[in-house]
């Protein structure tokens, strides 16, 4: 018999909740029940860390096993729980010492071959724990970037259960072959604490934005009462209208505009890579986000993609991944109704507030909107 915890991070939209995942292991027949509200991807973990645990060479404990988490009234979902349910079964089994994970926030999901995989929402989750007093963080080592992003934190990034084991019970890392899914070449080697601090920079989701040649506003040539409006529109955070014909350099010119934005402070940056973080749209290679956002969703989007929702908790929308950028809806007279009337609130308070019976999730929202229009229905 035995007992062990190790923490980690239930989401609720960009914000965090420290969960302490607590493992007890009991005389009985052999048994694995996850308890603490749990959705149905959480609930399939018990598989994917059996599996883990057994392919990383350690013994699956033949006992009665009750995992719970606690708080059990904030829910949780995703497979970010799975390293932590892993250590906390393995301490309780005195396969590793328990003290050694007490107080480490662990995030991350677990293949069944043992491998350590990425998942979303890294760095509001590191935040939330540095926030709880947390100062030790495991978490994949193609998010370690992101997650070193906080400051005051030690984060080990690690490939495999079998290295993280082998860190905890200070025995010779082993040798894993390097991922290839999702990889990002600015990670850490596992084994490796670093402090806390700025990497990188990066630029945001968005067709003007992509890598290579970023559009600028010196690509332009003319066109100088639309440059004006874009220039008195980025200094004074002025909403834009733009009506012409088709080809007149509607779409062109709101490409731009982000060029002409001041970089983002670092609180601003913060704030940004967040939201984008729990997306899943944060670029590889660039866990940091300096540059404005631009997000132009097609005049097809439903409220629920503007302004966040989907099933279960909602997710951010193209209000929140505009966040402290630019929000471009061309052919604007096209986006339906009701899709349009629900960016009111958000354009006044700077935030939206989504209630699904899951639960209610507060994102930010503050962007400059830009919208473009041809004349009439015939664009002539």
């Amino acid at each position: 018999m035995g007992f062990a915890r190790a923490c980690s991070v239930a989401l609720v939209g960009v914000e965090g909740v420290v969960v302490e995942v607590q493992a007890d292991l009991e005389a009985g027949v052999a048994a694995f029940t996850l308890v603490g509200l749990p959705d149905k991807s959480l609930v399939e973990s018990r598989d994917r860390v059996r599996a883990a645990v057994v392919n990383s060479g350690a013994q699956w404990p033949q006992k009665k096993l009750t995992v719970g988490l606690s708080p059990a009234s904030v829910p949780k979902g995703g497979s970010g729980f799975d390293l932590a349910v892993a250590c906390a079964v393995l301490g309780a089994a005195e396969r590793i010492d328990p003290a050694s994970i007490a107080d480490v926030v662990m995030i991350g999901e677990l293949g069944l071959d043992g491998r350590v995989r990425p998942v979303r929402g890294v760095l509001p989750a590191v935040l939330a724990a540095a926030e709880a007093g947390y100062r030790q963080v495991v978490v994949p080592e193609q998010t370690a970037g992101e997650a070193a992003l906080v400051p005051g934190v030690s984060v080990l990034g690690v490939r495999s259960l079998r290295q993280l084991i082998a860190v905890l019970c200070d025995e010779p890392v082993p040798e894993e072959q390097e991922p290839h899914d999702q990889g990002r070449p600015d990670t850490m080697l596992a084994g490796l604490m670093v402090p806390g601090a700025g990497m990188g920079t990066g630029i945001a989701r968005g067709s003007a934005q992509g890598g290579g040649h970023r559009p600028d506003l010196a690509d332009v040539a003319g066109q100088a009462r639309p440059r004006k409006a874009l220039e008195v529109a980025a200094a004074g955070g002025h909403h834009l209208l733009l009506s012409g014909p088709p080809g007149a350099g509607k779409t062109m010119l709101a490409e731009r505009l982000p060029a002409i934005l001041p970089p983002l402070t670092r609180q601003e940056s913060l704030e940004v890579t967040a939201v984008h973080s729990v997306a899943g749209i944060l670029p590889p290679g660039e866990p940091l986000v300096s540059r404005a956002p631009y997000c132009a969703p097609h005049h097809s989007a439903t409220m629920q993609s503007l302004v966040g929702g989907g099933n279960g908790l909602p997710r951010p929308g193209a209000v929140s991944l505009a966040h402290r950028g630019i929000l471009f809806l061309d052919e604007a007279p096209e986006f339906s109704v009701r899709a349009l009337d629900a960016l009111r609130q958000p354009l006044e308070s700077g935030h939206v507030v989504v209630a699904r019976s899951a639960g209610v999730v507060r994102l930010p929202a503050r962007f400059l909107m830009v919208l473009a229009a041809n004349p009439c229905p015939c664009g002539r």
